[in-house]
């Protein structure tokens, strides 16, 4: 992401720790599983995750936290390396870890450790919050909003506040741009402020949009968003609220997807975007998050492989090695995407549903050019990016140079490279290479009478 505005995350930092493997037998001294071949990992939690992933977008983020000289904090401190700019608050005991066991895949225990708490605020740290263009509270009730609240309070009264609550934490304070609890947190919030249940609500929908409206006038918020997991998220100013849903059901592990939100409605609302925008980007990167195998495709630490170039298409590999690293399934689909309609459209839909992410190969101007005409393309490489990467169900978009994408596809290895019917008769010459690495051409139904060609000729006659 170029451009992007930087970010100042205030909150409780955490340890993360999982340790997995596969649980195949119980212990014969009771009635317990055992989990063998353990692999442990370790990351950034907490606040310190949502500014990693703040930071993995491409943005300068300083994190304001309380940390210590245990070894929990030194260890976090190596994880966040110069990823992220730290402001250090002092720590009163030692720093909060979680441990998860998982099994296959699912969480089975988890284990916590660490009960500290932040002591009084440094002038450094309220100089941060001062200066801050914009800010994403990720409040875990360990004390680190608490001694700068009164700061807080005062810049929200100037700048874009996103405050992630939590159960132990305190309530937002007046004038947040958004606050952000998941459904759970929003009941159990509105509760207190004396909302009840009314009748069956299966969907969790009136229930959510209910609370939200109380919350917005008791918290003073400028709005709040009801995070529903897979289902997307409710927006309310007060009154009828606003839908966002997934673009895709992910079926994985949502740990740290509500950081993944909270990050990017913050990123977005500092880049200057509207809030129902900002929403929308954040319910598609969590979303992805989990499709993408969630934390536990985000590594153990600084020391990582070389990452590809940035730009559209170092992300979108950047993207595929994750959904691989997670055991996801990669799908691509390419063409020049000129004038895109509904033909296109119905071919990425059904794309993104064979699989956990969506490449689209676009080919550069030139090499439309050299395909369909001087005429070509209608639509420039940069705005064709900018409309696809819309559509909810792109998850990211690749440029190609030459005449064929088959130098690009090497690069990505998809699982699957989709192409519409009126292949069907068509030899694909990308067909060996993608068969290759075990890839499969997948001929998806194609809309007919749609062309871009046909779309042009027709608004010619009518000029």
């Amino acid at each position: 992401m170029t451009g992007a505005a930087p970010l100042l995350v205030v909150g409780d930092a955490l340890l993360d720790h999982d340790l997995c493997g596969t649980a195949e037998r119980l212990a014969p001294d009771a009635p317990v599983p055992v989990v063998g071949g353990v692999r442990r990992t370790t990351r950034p939690g907490g606040a310190a995750l949502a500014a990693w992933l703040a930071a993995a977008d491409g943005r300068d983020v300083t994190l304001v936290t309380a940390l210590g000289d245990d070894p929990a904090s030194g260890r976090l401190r190596e994880l966040l390396g110069d990823r992220v700019r730290v402001v250090g608050l002092p720590l009163r005991g030692t720093l909060s870890s979680k441990t998860r066991v998982l099994a296959g895949g699912r969480p089975m225990l988890r284990l916590d450790d660490g009960e500290g708490r932040a002591g009084d605020a440094t002038e450094e740290a309220r100089r941060a919050v001062a200066g801050a263009g914009a800010l994403l509270v990720a409040d875990y009730g360990r004390g680190s909003a608490d001694v700068l609240r009164e700061v807080l309070a005062e810049a929200a009264g100037r700048a874009p506040v996103v405050w992630d609550p939590h159960p132990r934490g305190a309530t937002p304070v007046p004038g947040a741009r958004m606050v952000t609890p998941s459904a759970t947190e929003a009941r159990a919030f509105a509760a207190g402020f004396g909302a009840g249940e009314e009748g069956a609500d299966p969907a969790g929908l009136r229930g959510a949009a209910r609370d939200a409206d109380t919350l917005v006038g008791a918290w003073r918020a400028a709005c709040v968003v009801v995070t529903l997991g897979g289902h997307g998220a409710l927006l309310s100013h007060g009154g009828t609220p606003l839908m966002v849903p997934s673009p895709v059901t992910a079926d994985g592990d949502a740990c740290g997807a509500g950081d993944r939100f909270a990050a990017t409605a913050a990123g977005a609302l500092a880049d200057g975007e509207l809030t129902e925008t900002a929403v929308r980007a954040a319910v598609h990167a969590a979303t992805r998050f989990v499709a993408e195998g969630g934390v536990r495709s985000l590594g153990t630490g600084p020391e990582r492989a070389a990452e590809p170039a940035g730009g559209p298409t170092g992300e979108a590999l950047r993207t595929a090695a994750r959904v691989r690293a997670a055991g996801g399934t990669v799908v691509a689909a390419g063409g020049c995407f000129d004038l895109l309609h509904a033909g296109h459209v119905a071919l990425l839909q059904a794309a993104r549903r064979s699989g956990d992410c969506l490449i689209v190969c676009v080919n550069s101007d030139a090499s439309v050019r050299r395909r369909k005409g001087d005429g070509r393309p209608l639509v420039g490489v940069a705005d064709r990016i900018r409309v696809l990467r819309a559509l909810e169900c792109v998850d990211e978009v690749a440029v190609f140079d030459e005449d064929t994408p088959e130098r690009l596809l090497g690069e990505l290895r998809p699982h699957i490279w989709a192409k519409g019917g009126d292949y069907a008769r068509t030899p694909l010459p990308e067909a060996p290479l993608v068969a290759g690495w075990g890839g499969q051409v997948v001929l998806f139904p194609y809309l007919d009478g749609r062309s871009t060609t046909g779309i042009a000729a027709r608004a010619a006659l009518k000029g």
